[in-house]
């Protein structure tokens, strides 16, 4: 017998509260999370209960703007290795993570679980989309901060895709 929309609520709140997750209630089994990262600075996950399961669905990153039969490979990679979700594409070509957990097995220890490997994913995946995806926009970015005497340290993670022997002030040194 599936638990009732009271008791998934009950569980969900509970996980979200006892491990600090930041969250807005938006109605009866829907829920807006945010993961805190450290590559991405967060990302947007919704919990909604639906008749038969709990659907996660996490944006990840926007439509690439080149590389896009690199990065989809990439992502077909990694789905057969993510535990619970995988990731998917919108109808604009933006990334997602999506899952369902059956209601019958939504305990606080598979929702834990599917949690961090939504935060697992977006965050540790995400410097390797901007790189296959991005590599061209964030060389003009970085182009364009040299030439104005701004700030490379957010961009330090993509110095090796500017290459080597370039007359840029060293990440490392600004503070």
């Amino acid at each position: 017998m599936s638990p009732t929309l009271d008791e998934l609520d009950g569980v969900i709140g509970d996980v979200l509260r006892e491990n600090e997750i930041s969250h807005d209630r938006k109605g009866p089994g829907r829920y807006f999370v945010t993961l805190p990262g450290t590559k991405k600075q967060q990302t947007n996950c919704w919990l909604l209960v639906t008749e038969h399961a709990l659907v996660v669905e996490a944006f990840v990153c926007r439509q690439p703007d080149e590389a896009h039969q690199d990065l989809y490979r990439f992502l077909l990679r990694r789905n057969a290795r993510l535990y619970g979700v995988h990731y998917t594409l919108d109808s604009r070509g933006d990334i997602y993570l999506v899952g369902r957990i059956g209601l019958g097995a939504v305990t606080p220890e598979e929702l834990d679980r599917v949690l961090g490997q939504v935060l697992e994913a977006a965050d540790g995946d995400f410097n390797t989309l901007l790189e296959i995806g991005f590599a061209s926009a964030i060389r003009r970015e970085w182009d364009w901060r040299v030439s104005r005497g701004e700030s490379l340290a957010n961009l330090n993670a993509f110095q090796h895709l500017v290459g080597a022997g370039r007359d840029e002030p060293s990440v490392a040194d600004e503070s």
